[in-house]
């Protein structure tokens, strides 16, 4: 049998970089794929013809498998489907579907096993698994052009995600479309990686990384989801040019973040909280735009020496929710400006201020918040009251007399526009496409 796979060999030497590989049509059979796999050679090319080949697949030594239109490898819905276990593995163009359910043993559709490197998962569609992908320990993965349709017939808790990242150093994930399943990409205690251009919908988080330090993430489109992009116990961490569109509870989520940059990204009509800020130190949070949501920004839990600068809050009902007695100064010096240049605060939709030296910078400062306000976050019942002269006695005092606030955010410098706010224009537009509905 093995033999008349390797009659259909047609050698294409120095194809694939590798003396002597070879590029292998493989039969219609429903083991063919599999005995394909078992004669090949390291660095050969396994073409898959328009047919369904059955899993579960162990690819042990560096192929590359290319998928025609109709190709599909179809797991017995038990396990994992395709689990790499090799260097410089490639699978491009692959319908996968049919992993188990078991989220104690990580059942995917594809799985790349710990210390393996270089593996390219690049154009798939991976449908109907618990897990769409599992680097599990993988060196220098890139997952790319991917889209991934997570299970319609479980309840969320017992849902996968679409990308499951764990110890994955030089990881880049880009150009990914990821719809339902628990969270979108989910990161635990993995450096280094890249996240870049993948689109997320129908999720309970878009992106979801826990104690990921050194990671970038830029230009992703969170849209409709509960939550967009949240950051939990986590050092320098660069998210920038993010956009999170309708998300249901908060557009971007920092918890226990520390050394990060939060950098020109936006959250357009958002649920609950645009941006939430907690037990969170020396973060640069500059330029991004957040509008439309319930809170535009929540700070609490001992959240300091943070840098606000720059940004645009347009349009909450509650623009900044901060309970505290400390006041802290939202205006700072643009990052990679002068540090003798005038300090820069942020842009708030309901501050009605003069610029009447047409600088671009209010002439009075912003005080969102003050003590009938934190009275009722702390006391919700006090809401009752908010209506009786004594309550707006007390407001009308503080605003003619601010020495009488209690402490809590002051921009001394707020900017009378919000201009250059959010994400930057592209070289190249994106298209802030989604998955059809119809896929499944």
């Amino acid at each position: 049998m093995k033999s008349v796979f390797r009659l259909l060999v047609t050698v294409l030497l120095g194809c694939t970089g590798t003396a002597g590989a070879a590029e292998i049509a493989v039969g219609n059979e429903a083991d063919a794929l599999r005995h394909a796999i078992e004669t090949a050679a390291p660095g050969d090319t396994l073409r898959l013809g328009d047919t369904r080949y059955d899993g579960p697949l162990i690819i042990d030594r560096p192929l590359t498998l290319v998928g025609a239109r109709d190709s599909q490898i179809v797991g017995s819905g038990e396990g994992t489907v395709v689990t790499v276990r090799a260097d410089d593995v490639s699978l491009n163009g692959l319908y996968i579907t049919g992993s188990g359910r078991r989220l104690d043993r990580l059942d995917s559709g594809i799985a790349l096993a710990k210390g393996t490197r270089r593996a390219r998962i690049e154009g798939n569609r991976i449908v109907m698994n618990l897990i769409g992908i599992d680097v599990q320990g993988a060196i220098d993965a890139t997952l790319s052009g991917n889209t991934i349709v997570g299970r319609t017939d479980l309840h969320r808790a017992e849902m996968g995600s679409g990308i499951y990242v764990w110890n994955a150093p030089g990881l880049l994930a880009e150009h990914n479309d990821i719809r339902r399943g628990r969270d979108g990409i989910f990161v635990t205690t993995s450096m280094q990686a890249r996240y870049r251009f993948n689109r997320m919908q129908e999720l309970r988080f878009a992106f979801h990384s826990m104690n990921a330090n050194d990671i970038v993430l830029e230009h992703n489109v969170s849209r409709g989801n509960m939550l967009g992009f949240a950051f939990m116990f986590s050092s320098n961490v660069t998210a920038t040019d993010n956009l999170s569109v309708g998300d249901a509870t908060h557009g971007l989520f920092l918890n226990s973040v520390n050394d990060s940059r939060i950098i020109h990204n936006e959250v357009r009509t958002g649920g609950e909280k645009c941006l939430f800020v907690y037990s969170a130190t020396r973060n640069r949070i500059e330029g991004n735009r957040l509008e439309g949501c319930d809170i535009g920004i929540h700070l609490t839990g001992g959240s300091a020496e943070n840098v606000l600068t720059g940004n645009a809050v347009i349009g909450n009902r509650t623009q900044v929710k901060y309970v505290g007695t400390r006041w802290l100064e939202w205006s700072g010096i643009p990052e990679g400006a002068d540090k003798t240049e005038t300090r820069l605060g942020n842009f708030w939709s309901d501050h009605v201020a003069f610029d009447i030296d047409g600088d671009g910078i209010a002439d009075s400062p912003y005080r969102p918040n003050d003590t009938v306000d934190v009275l009722t976050w702390s006391q919700p019942m006090t809401r009752l009251l908010l209506g009786a002269p004594a309550v707006q006695l007390i407001r009308w005092a503080q605003s003619r007399f601010p020495g009488l606030l209690p402490g809590g955010v002051i921009d001394s410098h707020p900017l009378m526009s919000p201009e250059g706010t959010g994400p930057r224009p592209l070289d190249t537009p994106m298209t802030v496409g989604f998955i059809p509905a119809g896929e499944n």
